[in-house]
C-alpha cells in the first residue's frame, strides 16, 4: 500500500494556523510541522505551536529567520543562530529525534547545508528531513498544487508533503478533495516520516550514497567527524 505524510512549513500562522489544526482534527491526521523561530516569537505563534503538539502533530526546527538557504550562507556563527536559537524556542516542544528541516524554495541540492551545518546537525544530534513532493501550494494562482502534488504521489511508494499553513489555510477545500483522492487511490496517511527523507538521523546520516545528493563529499566528510 502507498503511504504519504503530512507536512507544514514557515508557521506558525495565526489566522492560519488555527483552521489548519482544526481541519486535520475533524479528519484525524497527524502531521509534522517545521516552524520558524521569528514566528514563535511573534504574538500567538508560541501558543499556536504548543497546541499543535498538544493535539498529536510532531514540531520540527525550520531556521530562525527562513531567509537564505544554510547552503549559500553557512558559515558556523549563523549556522548556530539560525538553528540553535529556533531549537531553543521551541523547547520542550521539540521532537525526541530533533527533526530539522533545511529551507531552500521547495528544491532539494547542495544549496540547502553547507559543511559548517552538516558538521553543527551531527554535533548536536539533529536529524535532518527532507522530502520528495513540494507541489507549489505558496505559487500563484495556489490551487495547481493539487495537480502537481498528485502526480507526485503517482511516483513514490511513500510520498513527505509539504505544505504551508499560510497559504493552505484559505484552501481547505482544495486539501479536503485531494484527501479524497488518496481515498479513492488506496492511499494510507501516517505521520511517521519515509526513510528515504531522514538523511541524518541523531546526528548520524543514514542511507545510501544516493540519499546524501544534497551533502557532497565535503559534507559527509564534516558529519562523519
Amino acid at each position: 500500500m502507498k503511504r504519504l505524510t503530512f507536512s507544514f512549513d514557515n508557521g506558525p500562522w495565526p489566522g492560519a494556523t488555527e483552521p489548519l489544526l482544526d481541519f486535520l482534527a475533524r479528519r484525524s491526521i497527524k502531521a509534522t510541522f517545521f516552524v520558524v523561530g521569528q514566528r514563535l516569537q511573534e504574538p500567538g505563534g508560541i501558543e499556536l505551536a504548543r497546541r499543535a503538539h498538544a493535539e498529536g502533530h510532531w514540531i520540527g526546527n525550520h531556521t530562525l529567520t527562513h531567509t537564505k538557504p544554510l547552503g549559500e550562507d553557512g558559515g558556523l556563527a549563523r549556522v548556530e543562530r539560525e538553528i540553535g536559537e529556533t531549537e531553543r524556542l521551541i523547547g520542550e516542544l521539540a521532537h525526541p529525534h530533533r527533526f530539522f528541516r533545511p529551507n531552500g524554495g521547495g528544491a532539494v541540492g547542495p544549496h540547502l547545508l553547507s559543511a559548517e551545518a552538516l558538521g553543527y546537525l551531527a554535533r548536536n544530534r539533529y536529524s535532518v528531513v527532507t522530502w520528495t513532493s513540494a507541489p507549489g501550494d505558496w505559487i500563484a494562482p495556489h490551487r495547481p498544487w493539487l495537480d502537481n502534488a498528485i502526480r507526485d504521489v503517482e511516483r513514490s511508494d511513500w510520498t513527505l508533503l509539504v505544505l504551508h499553513d499560510r497559504f493552505i489555510a484559505p484552501m481547505l477545500d482544495t486539501l479536503d478533495r485531494f484527501l479524497d483522492e488518496l481515498a479513492t487511490r488506496g492511499i494510507e496517511i501516517v505521520q511517521d516520516l519515509p526513510p528515504a527523507c531522514l538523511v541524518m538521523r541523531d546526528g548520524v546520516v543514514t542511507g545510501d550514497r544516493s540519499t546524501f545528493s544534497i551533502m557532497g563529499e565535503a559534507g559527509r566528510q564534516a558529519a562523519a567527524q
